[in-house]
């Protein structure tokens, strides 16, 4: 059982920048990929970002590309989200996510388990 819980979250205006993060308890953290997804007002759930259980891989989608950094640290049980030159289309509840396979999936139902969510608002 992993317990996911996020924060970081807030208003910024646009151009600014956030850093979500996310502490799991459980000690098989460090064998889980984890990625972020974020769901905006009247829209789908959709995947931000992803990291492998080493770290040594990341993927990020095309929307965030060169803005948003995804990492971790295992030693702390906690993933990270650093984003950069923020957006109002970046506006959205942002979660993280664990993924026992090990592998980064963009596809959510990959993902075992998940955080509460933290609220992103970006202002123009």
């Amino acid at each position: 059982q992993v317990q996911l819980v996020e924060s970081g979250g807030g208003l910024v205006q646009a151009g600014g920048s956030l850093r979500l993060s996310c502490v799991a308890s459980g000690r098989t953290f460090s064998s889980y990929a984890m990625g972020w997804f974020r769901q905006a007002p009247g829209k789908e759930r959709e995947f931000v970002a992803g990291i492998s259980w080493s770290g040594r891989n990341t993927y990020d989608a095309d929307s965030v590309k060169g803005r948003f950094t995804i990492s971790r640290d295992n030693a702390k049980n906690t993933v990270y989200l650093q984003m950069n030159s923020l957006k109002p289309e970046d506006t959205a509840v942002y979660y993280c996510a664990a993924d026992r396979t090990g592998v980064i999936r963009v596809e959510e139902t990959w993902y075992e388990y998940w955080g509460q969510g933290t609220q992103v608002t970006v202002s123009s």
